[in-house]
């Protein structure tokens, strides 16, 4: 993965979680998360001014998380960061890319934490 500069200090290895629907054995249903395809990220903690007040008024933090342009991250994907933490995408993926002029192919999306089901 090219990541211009100092971004490069923040790129992870994630996996993308697959979510699926399963009977609970008692007429109900459960929900399964099974890993999927392993990807780079670059992950950021939004640190906006507007960012920091919502966060202090109780809403999640927000992440930015830049991956390769063409692997596009859909909302409410959910992911995990090789740390374990768990994100879910809370933007629309492929709206926010590089210009094709840029010497560097990214694209990025908004996430918060998440806790899995």
């Amino acid at each position: 993965m090219s990541f211009p500069g100092i971004m490069n200090e923040w790129v992870r290895e994630c996996t993308l979680l697959e979510k699926t629907r399963v009977p609970d054995g008692e007429g109900g249903w459960r929900t399964d998360w099974s890993d999927g395809m392993d990807f780079p990220a670059a992950i950021t903690h939004a640190s906006s001014i507007e960012a920091r007040v919502a966060e202090s008024q109780g809403m999640t933090s927000t992440f930015t998380v830049w991956t390769e342009k063409g692997f596009t991250l859909d909302y409410h994907d959910v992911f995990r960061a090789d740390d374990g933490e768990v994100y879910r995408v809370t933007s629309q993926g492929g709206d926010e890319q590089t210009p094709d002029s840029a010497s560097f192919d990214l694209e990025h999306v908004t996430a918060e934490r998440w806790q899995l089901t």
